[in-house]
């Protein structure tokens, strides 16, 4: 095993979804693959039977002549195709190899067996026996009947957008986990996907205490560890508490051994569970029509308080039991007694008993009271908590649960686009019709008072619904503790395998542990830590105080999935073709506000602390989970806001200076003997994660030159390697190649059709070509400084970048601008963007600027440094005044060697690695036959001349000798007669440059030698091609000897205002 894909080295092949390998991760979709020259095994693979090398058939050879070739290719025609794909099964083969072998087709379920009915036995659980009607007793029917409805309806619109996105493709194992992931993403499908685990764990903690309770408190409370459990005030003694943890823990090992042992035997007793549940509800609604028949105890009353039974021997005022329990409590209690009258009552009087009046409002008490506002005694019958329409909200929520079922069970379903929507939605009608009917009978049928006697204390302890229960009380007793239990090891059985679905995925690395199974294929390091996650939830040791858990995880499972729909409504993605049509975003969107609110009604900070986690989670996955390909819908949502962004802008005028921002084109180098880039174009990568404060987008783009057609795999591999790149380098933004025949036009295109309307680049780096006196690529260089200045965008040009610091670099020097002339600010938005960045963040920015001797120097240095008062930035400015002397020997005579070499190099007509090495050894010579003459003007330089220099430069043409054409040392090949030729007098202005260019040098290399990163303007190109190489001496001038510079030029616009 290790790729998914068929051995079969010329197939095709269907990968399964949620299939993991040891190698390529998690196959999410069907996919198929075309397979050449392979030698892989596969987990699990559908072969389609198709053989490449198979030849079309003869009708095929003449009806599909044009497609001939096309059939060759992909094996077959394309109805066999069609057969082989509806042959696909979602079905999830078993996790160890040796299960792999062929077996019997497992018969698959229909609507009732396969969704149904699981969905009514998660539904209807353990709150509906012990809770529900302590509820209705405290809330009163008519919010009872609110609260009920209101969860009733959450599910509801949860279940209408899980069959919109059930039916929108298959789905396997994982139920909510799987949907939401795949349709928002890992990170929001990992982040719920762990809660619903948690959720599900801890209901199985509510299960194993509901049955606890159910054993100790009405069936046999004789086997109390700790004493009587059974209190006399009706709340929950200590004894009782300790009995939950002792025996909770005792059920836990148990459930999960059998769990450990066999899943198979599990789901034998399924259906047993369900025909108790199903048993135990039929008989509560036939006693509550019979209730006014039955020999049913009653209930004795003290004023209008309810005491326990255990307080009185008979329900009389002189009876001693009864007498002494109120006037040994106190002065207030004894006057209490004494002017109340005591009577006795019928505890269910049935649906003639005209109680639902009664019964109508609500009864919210506080811990301790016997009626509101009223402390009670011992053995009256006194609220054990404090209640409220949010408390009672979040008690009975986790009973509406369990919708998922069906949707978990997909694979095994003959038809689950058919299925899922109509067993879901009919399970929640029938689970939340007997609800709702539930709390109106017992409104209807049973005393006020003994509905909110939560432990039944007041009829001897005994459980109010098996006293409604017809026609005995141990069918709901051993009925109700059955299908705890059961839904217990339903809870055991499926978190484990939620869990390891999570971890299989690999979005949660550090849940990789629990992805491994057991040789039968079972989860059991997850069962390990849901047994743990249960038992925390036991020793809490009340059902009361763990439901509020369940409720928020639940909810937020069930948000997300209304989310989703959401979502994927709006967005009406191509791919978004939901079978189920009865769904619509408004409800979704209802059901996902209605989650929310509900979450915070019950409890707020339980539902900050679930979103708290949820939060968390997301963001570690987003920072450390394992990238995923689902196609979710937050990709569309991405897609669909930056649609609309663009089309937006692209109708707008310039960008205001206050929104300006870089978006960067990075050049690099084409790659050099491989696909690994180089040292230099690593680091131009590095500058711009630097500069990411920006928070613009980034491309970086090379050229291959070359024909594409022939150089599409290394196209496509250099354009991986950079993108690997800038992830290491943490570097937002996208990777371009482009192929080109010659790479000056290469990059051409490049710069003018990176991006996209208004995210096209506005910033182009590149790096200052190295040795480029004996290379061609100064060439492309100079051409692609040129675009870029014809299409009035900003550039940076770097020298050396391979010697800048990389992330891990923290300097502590000076940033230094060099602000010779104005550039819309660009430079100071880049050194404020490095200084933003963690590497530069300690550096001290210094700004210098040149003055002429008859320029106000100190004016100017107190313009700048208010200037940087306004632009919010901190700076050391000086002003260096550079001084008009007399053009030095050094400058003349460097700027007739460029003028001379670029005329030489024009006449030689040599290709471009002669014409470096001809006209390198030309100069060379050349130069000792002039060094004569040269030296002869250094004595006129020092003699001075007038302000504008002219004279100097005119008197040194004047005195230059001529180059004599019988040189001997030159007449040694064809390039010697060239260089007779050329001229040996400067252009005046190309001299002047070129002074310019050398002082300033001396000047930085004088003030910056020390500093980390140098700015410099670049010097506008030059718009003819003849004067290239003369800029690329001047050029050269000005960054000699200098490390770590930054070439900038404006695109011709603002981008730092002094405005907010």
């Amino acid at each position: 095993m290790n790729n998914g894909i068929s051995s079969s080295s010329s197939r095709f092949t269907i990968t399964k979804p949620f299939q993991k390998s040891q190698d390529s991760g998690t196959k999410e979709d069907v996919k198929l693959e075309l397979l050449e020259n392979q030698n892989t095994g596969s987990l699990d693979q559908i072969d389609l039977g198709f053989d490449k090398n198979a030849s079309p058939t003869g009708d095929d050879q003449h009806v599909l002549a044009l497609y001939s070739e096309d059939i060759h290719l992909k094996g077959g025609r394309f109805q066999s195709f069609l057969q082989n794909v509806t042959a696909y099964t979602a079905t999830i083969p078993p996790a160890n190899d040796s299960e792999a072998q062929p077996k019997q087709e497992v018969a698959k379920l229909g609507t009732l067996v396969g969704v149904y009915l699981p969905c009514i036995q998660n539904i209807l659980g353990v709150i509906l026996f012990i809770r529900l009607s302590w509820i209705v007793g405290t809330a009163g029917v008519l919010q009872s009947f609110s609260i009920v409805l209101i969860c009733c309806c959450c599910t509801m619109l949860t279940a209408i957008s899980m069959s919109a996105i059930a039916t929108n493709g298959v789905v396997p194992a994982g139920g909510s986990y799987f949907m939401i992931s795949r349709s928002l993403g890992p990170e929001f499908g990992g982040a719920v996907g762990v809660l619903f685990y948690l959720g599900t764990s801890f209901a199985s903690a509510m299960y194993i205490l509901g049955a606890v309770e159910i054993l100790l408190t009405y069936i046999a409370p004789d086997i109390s560890l700790f004493g009587n459990v059974q209190s006399s005030d009706g709340t929950i003694s200590t004894a009782m508490l300790n009995n939950m943890r002792v025996y909770g823990t005792f059920l836990v090992i148990l459930l999960g051994s059998l769990v450990f042992v066999g899943v198979k035997y599990v789901n034998k007793c399924a259906s047993i569970f369900l025909a108790c549940v199903l048993l135990s509800i039929l008989a509560i609604f036939i006693g509550f029509f019979v209730a006014h028949t039955q020999d049913v105890p009653n209930i004795c009353f003290v004023g209008y308080h309810l005491v326990s039974s255990s307080t009185y021997d008979s329900c009389l005022k002189n009876d001693t039991k009864l007498r002494n329990t109120y006037l040994t409590g106190g002065h207030a209690s004894s006057v209490f007694f004494n002017t109340s009258t005591v009577t006795l009552a019928s505890s269910i009087p049935g649906l003639t008993g005209n109680v639902f009046q009664d019964n109508i409002g609500s009864f919210y008490k506080k811990s301790g009271q016997v009626e509101e506002g009223v402390t009670g005694i011992q053995g009256e019958i006194i609220s054990d908590m404090t209640t409220s329409f949010t408390v009672l909200l979040a008690i009975f929520f986790p009973s509406v649960t369990g919708i998922m079922a069906g949707s978990n069970r997909s694979g095994n379903l003959k038809n689950a686009q058919y299925s899922i929507p109509r067993g879901t939605i009919a399970a929640i009608l029938t689970t939340s019709s007997i609800y709702l009917l539930a709390v109106l009978f017992f409104g209807a049928t049973v005393n006020g008072d003994l509905l909110r006697d939560k432990f039944g204390d007041s009829i001897g302890g005994s459980l109010l619904a098996s006293s409604v229960a017809w026609p005995n009380k141990w069918i709901i007793l051993i009925g109700s503790l059955l299908s705890t239990i059961g839904a217990g090891l339903q809870s055991l059985t499926g978190a484990p395998r939620l869990l390891q679905a999570i971890a299989n995925d690999g979005v949660v690395p550090f849940l990789q542990f629990f992805s491994v199974v057991s040789k039968d294929g079972e989860p059991k390091r997850a069962l390990f830590l849901t047994l743990l996650i249960s038992e925390i939830g036991v020793l809490i040791a009340s059902l009361d105080a763990v439901a509020p858990i369940i409720t928020m995880f639940f909810l937020m499972c069930y948000g997300f999935v209304n989310f989703a729909c959401t979502l994927q409504s709006l967005l009406n993605l191509p791919n978004w073709r939901p079978r189920f049509k009865f769904y619509h975003w408004g409800l979704s969107l209802l059901g996902m506000f209605l989650c929310l609110a509900l979450m915070f009604i019950s409890s707020w900070y339980y539902a900050l602390v679930a979103i708290f986690i949820a939060g968390f989670l997301y963001k570690y996955i987003e920072y450390r989970g394992a990238e995923k390909e689902w196609g979710d819908g937050l990709s569309g949502l991405s897609l669909s806001a930056a649609r609309f962004g663009l089309l937006r802008m692209e109708g707008s005028s310039q960008t205001h200076t206050k929104n300006w921002r870089p978006q960067l084109l990075v050049l690099i180098d084409p790659p050099a003997g491989g696909v690994v880039l180089n040292q230099k174009s690593k680091k131009l990568i590095t500058l711009a994660s630097q500069m990411k404060a920006g928070r613009g987008l980034t491309i970086v783009g090379a050229v291959i030159e070359g024909d594409y057609l022939k150089t599409s795999v290394e196209v496509d591999e250099y354009e991986e390697e950079i993108a690997a790149v800038m992830k290491k380098e943490k570097v937002k933004g996208f990777s371009s190649c482009v192929a080109s025949s010659k790479s000056i036009d290469g990059l051409s295109y490049l710069i003018q059709s990176a991006g996209l309307g208004a995210l096209k680049p506005n910033t182009v780096i590149l790096s200052w070509p190295h040795d480029w006196k004996n290379t061609s690529n100064w060439r492309s260089f100079i051409h692609s400084v040129r675009v870029v200045s014809e299409m009035r965008r900003a550039v940076i040009v770097a020298k050396e970048p391979e010697k800048f610091p990389d992330l891990t670099s923290r300097e502590s020097g000076y940033l230094d601008i060099w602000w010779i002339v104005q550039d819309g600010g660009l430079m100071l938005l880049m050194t404020f963007l490095l200084k933003q960045h963690k590497v530069w963040k300690k550096c001290n920015l210094r700004l210098f600027t040149v003055a002429q001797i008859t320029d106000n120097s100190i004016q100017i240095k107190n313009d700048l440094v208010q200037l940087m008062y306004n632009l919010r930035l901190t700076a050391e400015v000086h002003v260096i005044e550079m001084q008009d002397s007399d053009i030095s020997a050094y400058t003349y005579e460097r700027t007739l060697q460029a003028e001379q070499r670029k005329e030489m190099l024009s006449k030689m007509k040599l290709s471009k690695k002669q014409s470096s090495k001809e006209a390198q050894t030309i100069f060379d010579k050349g130069h000792r036959s002039r060094s004569g003459s040269i030296n002869g003007i250094s004595s006129v330089a020092s003699t001075g001349a007038d302000a504008s220099g002219g004279g100097v430069v005119e008197n040194r043409l004047a005195t230059q000798s001529s180059v004599e054409e019988s040189d001997g040392e030159l007449g040694e090949s064809a390039g010697s007669v060239q260089l007779m030729r050329l001229k040996s007098r400067p252009d005046e202005g190309n001299v002047r440059r070129m002074d310019t260019a050398v002082k300033i040098n001396r000047l930085v290399q004088e003030k910056s030698s020390g500093s980390w990163l140098i700015m410099i303007n670049l010097p506008k190109p030059p718009t003819i091609d003849e004067r290239e190489f003369i800029y690329m001496e001047f050029i050269e001038a000005l960054i000699e000897g200098l490390d770590q510079v930054f070439l900038v030029r404006g695109g011709g616009h603002e981008v730092v205002t002094i405005y907010s």
